[in-house]
C-alpha cells in the first residue's frame, strides 16, 4: 500500500511540478480563459501552453470548448478533477508568501 501511495505522490508532484502546469491550473480556477488570455497571463509561448493543455485535457483536468461562432471562441476550464486541486493551490500559495523571499 505505502509503495502505491508513494507512486501516486510521485506522479502527481511530476505533473504539478512540470514548468507552468502549475501556473496554468492556477489561472483556470478563476473561470474559463481563452488560450490568447491564458497565453498572456501565464507568459508563455503558444506551443508550450498547447502541450501543456493538452497534456491536461487528456488527464481529465481541463475541458476544451468549443463554440461555433464566427471566428469559432476555444475556451478552457477547470473539471471538477481539476478543481479539486483549489486547496492545494491555495496551501502552496499560503506557504510561498511565508516562506519564499
Amino acid at each position: 500500500m505505502a509503495t502505491e501511495i508513494c507512486s501516486r505522490f510521485e506522479e502527481a508532484f511530476k505533473l504539478l511540478g512540470k514548468r507552468w502546469t502549475g501556473l496554468i491550473i492556477n489561472q483556470l480556477l478563476d473561470g474559463a480563459k481563452r488560450f490568447n488570455v491564458l497565453e498572456s497571463e501565464v507568459k508563455i509561448s503558444g506551443k508550450v501552453l498547447s502541450e501543456r493543455l493538452k497534456e491536461l485535457e487528456s488527464l481529465g483536468i481541463v475541458s476544451r470548448f468549443v463554440y461555433p461562432e464566427t471566428p469559432v471562441r476555444i475556451e478552457y476550464a477547470l473539471t471538477k478533477k481539476g478543481y479539486a486541486l483549489k486547496p492545494i493551490m491555495d496551501e502552496v500559495a499560503n506557504w510561498s508568501v511565508h516562506w519564499i523571499d
